[in-house]
């Protein structure tokens, strides 16, 4: 089923759920609202208004206020050195059709909601099966170190090697080159993991 209706100054063919955008509606983003001027509904049976179809609504969901696409007008004379350049952004609607109304029927209070997409389930990686030269502690050995003083390694850095085991700055001390390329591999720490540099670091921070 589709409908023809009118606002703005314009006619648009429509059907349920489709995105449309539309001259500025006094309406906020979230808001359900109807759209009264219908001129025509198609489908099993078609029928035309004069102009309006009476009892016949479309009810929809303010997407977004937006404005359009910069137009840019130029206006010259000729031989008179008169030349002006402005641009313009038309504001706009952007609407999703929720329904087509017939028979004076009500419109939603509330869009209806979409089922929300089942969440990907996380596989726990084992880290001794790694085959890391650093040992890994299945708890820390009093206080733990503040491993964020050390470079690429930030909060979000932090945790991930304290979730594989690594708490103290003597364990970071034992990662070679080869240990970094696996665990950025299967633990994706940003950028590179500078073995060299957290030789010297922890030596100053362990003084």
């Amino acid at each position: 089923m589709f409908a023809v209706i009118r606002t703005g100054g314009k006619q648009y063919k429509v059907a349920k759920d489709d995105i449309l955008k539309v001259e500025k509606l006094e309406a906020e983003a979230g808001d359900i609202i109807t759209i009264d001027d219908v001129l025509m509904l198609g489908g099993d049976k078609t029928e035309v208004g004069a102009p309006a179809i009476e009892g016949a609504s479309v009810a929809c969901e303010v997407l977004e206020q937006k404005r359009d696409k910069k137009v840019i007008v130029f206006k010259k004379k000729r031989r008179q050195n008169y030349r002006r350049k402005a641009g313009h952004r038309q504001h706009k609607t952007v609407l999703r059709i929720l329904d087509i109304l017939t028979g004076g029927a009500k419109v939603p209070k509330t869009a209806p909601k979409k089922a929300a997409a089942p969440k990907a389930e996380s596989v726990a990686i084992d880290a001794s099966s790694l085959g890391l030269t650093v040992e890994l502690l299945s708890a820390p050995n009093g206080k733990k170190d503040n491993l964020t003083k050390l470079s690429a390694i930030g909060k979000v850095g932090e945790k991930k090697l304290n979730d594989i085991g690594i708490f103290h700055y003597s364990q970071m001390a034992q990662i070679t080159a080869e240990d970094a390329v696996k665990l950025d591999k299967v633990y994706t720490f940003k950028g590179d993991l500078p073995v060299d540099v957290w030789a010297t670091e922890i030596k100053e921070l362990t003084k």
